[in-house]
């Protein structure tokens, strides 16, 4: 579903992100790890279209990810949510429908808003709302269409308890419906029971890229570890 082959990003001289490659298959759940300034979000925002690549291809279902075919079927949250300040949540969800053309959206778009306890908010300017609501409209708005693609860069930050137990099993429920979900996050212990794969980066490049229970018996000895354990593990500086 997702191919990025030798993804380099560079800021002038700084390289944020160094000739990385890897594939995300259908119905695949990939968590995208590494410490501060590894360069996740860049790498995130550049399969989106939203940052120009330096060198490198990336192809969303064989299609160039810049192109009216890929955006189509990938939708992208980012990690602080951009809304239209004098939309209602509401409105929000009717562009998204006629943007991406959604048929019968209303039904969908109910189910959303009262999923995530938003439906005493649909009236509700943006500008109105906490920037743990704004995040519950940015994830509304990415499920509607129903692409094949779900780009996350830090989901979970500014939702409450309730809001990221809905989302894990969002989460699961797409992978069961075949969809792929890319998620990029520092709160290692949301997605440890979710991820089917996990790509570790660090100073721009891919340093792990192993599925979860093979890092975890490669790693762990064949003892119980936790995520956090692998990761600290893997990252630490020798």
């Amino acid at each position: 579903m997702l191919k990025v082959e030798h993804l380099t990003k560079k800021y002038g001289s700084v390289v944020a992100i160094d000739d990385i490659s890897f594939t995300v298959k259908q119905g695949d759940i990939v968590g995208l790890l590494g410490p501060n300034g590894a360069g996740k979000s860049t790498t995130i925002k550049t399969i989106s279209g939203l940052l120009r690549k330096t060198a490198g291809s990336i192809t969303i279902d064989n299609y160039t990810n810049t192109s009216q075919a890929a955006k189509r079927r990938f939708t992208y949250v980012p990690e602080v949510p951009e809304l239209y300040d004098m939309l209602t949540v509401w409105e929000h969800l009717v562009f998204i429908a006629y943007a991406y053309d959604v048929a019968d959206f209303e039904a969908k778009a109910e189910r959303l808003i009262e999923r995530y306890d938003l439906w005493d908010k649909k009236d509700k300017l943006a500008k109105e709302l906490s920037k743990g609501m704004k995040q519950k409209v940015s994830i509304c708005c990415a499920l509607l269409p129903e692409p094949d693609l779900y780009l996350f860069d830090e989901p979970m930050i500014g939702l409450d308890p309730k809001s990221i137990r809905e989302t894990k099993l969002i989460f699961k429920e797409l992978s069961e419906q075949q969809k792929t979900v890319l998620i990029s996050t520092h709160l290692l212990d949301s997605i440890e029971n979710l991820c089917h794969r996990v790509l570790v980066m660090k100073q721009g490049e891919i340093i792990v890229d192993m599925a979860m229970e093979e890092m975890k018996e490669k790693l762990g000895n064949n003892e119980i570890v936790s995520l956090e354990d692998l990761f600290l593990e893997v990252t630490r500086d020798e």
